[in-house]
């Protein structure tokens, strides 16, 4: 473990707030300095926005040059993806315009099938909470600047975890998802190593879809916000479907208004670029 400080000067799309709270993520905290503290693997990474640059200082493992520019997908042009999609129709140029500092993270692909399936049915400061007490139980202690961070504990950490043991921390109905997940991605039923090198979306999804607890719109979260990164699924939720019926379908009854309309229209419009349009869509139909 050491201490390491970098910083990315004159960085385009990078805004702390549209990245760490459009619904992607639950480890990443504000501060009172309006910084942002998260654990990413086994790191600890304070974040902070200086004018046109981004400070990023923390203790851990990893080269942060490296961490960073995979974590935050610094290789993928924003810019230009903006550019694309602000073409479409005066929609997205708005939805652009509320969320312009958005960045898909690459997420730890076993964290995000556990934090999502987690997720279902819930609040983001309940999802937060679990995960925390999760990771406080069974994974791993850094400590820096004299306070405590966990890591988001490893399948080999949970494996002989019981459904009670789950439900102690709060998981609701999810315990038995979590519990089976985790002894599936043990025994190799479904290996995440063979998921990551294929590059078929589809049959990455229907191997998600065989994990207890992952639904279709929680594998569409997780092929677009771990280090899957399939940038054209089209994750849909309450806020996506309010959003895409209000702009595009504009049925009187919402809730008539089915996936697999909002998926083609998705998929019509936005292409190969669908995820991305899904997250300034999301993030300005909920926090606008």
């Amino acid at each position: 473990m050491k201490e390491q400080e970098i910083e990315l000067k004159n960085i385009d799309t990078f805004e702390l707030k549209d990245i760490f709270d459009c619904g992607q993520c639950f480890r990443w905290n504000e501060q009172e300095d309006g910084s942002y503290i998260g654990v990413v693997g086994e790191n600890v990474l304070n974040v902070k926005k200086e004018k046109n640059n981004i400070r990023i200082e923390g203790i851990g493992k990893d080269n942060f040059s490296e961490l960073v520019e995979e974590y935050f997908d610094l290789r993928r042009d924003y810019k230009q993806i903006k550019v694309e999609l602000a073409k479409i129709d005066q929609n997205m140029k708005n939805s652009i315009k509320y969320g312009q500092g958005i960045r898909l993270l690459n997420q730890d692909l076993w964290e995000t099938i556990i934090s999502f399936i987690i997720s279902a049915n819930n609040n983001i400061p309940r999802i937060k909470g679990i995960i925390e007490r999760l990771s406080k139980k069974y994974g791993n202690k850094i400590t820096w600047k004299e306070k405590d961070y966990y890591t988001f504990p490893t399948p080999e950490q949970l494996k002989d975890l019981t459904v009670q043991e789950y439900r102690e921390l709060g998981l609701g109905f999810r315990d038995k998802r979590v519990y089976e997940t985790t002894q599936m991605i043990i025994s190799k039923q479904i290996d995440l190593e063979k998921m990551k090198q294929n590059p078929n979306t589809f049959e990455v999804k229907e191997e998600l879809l065989k994990l207890s607890g992952v639904g279709v719109k929680v594998a569409d979260c997780i092929l677009l916000f771990s280090n899957l990164k399939r940038l054209e699924v089209f994750p849909v939720d309450v806020w996506v479907r309010r959003v895409m019926n209000e702009l595009y379908i504009k049925n009187p009854d919402e809730t008539k208004v089915t996936t697999k309309q909002i998926e083609k229209i998705a998929e019509e419009k936005f292409g190969n670029l669908a995820g991305l349009a899904q997250q300034y869509l999301y993030y300005w139909k909920r926090e606008g």
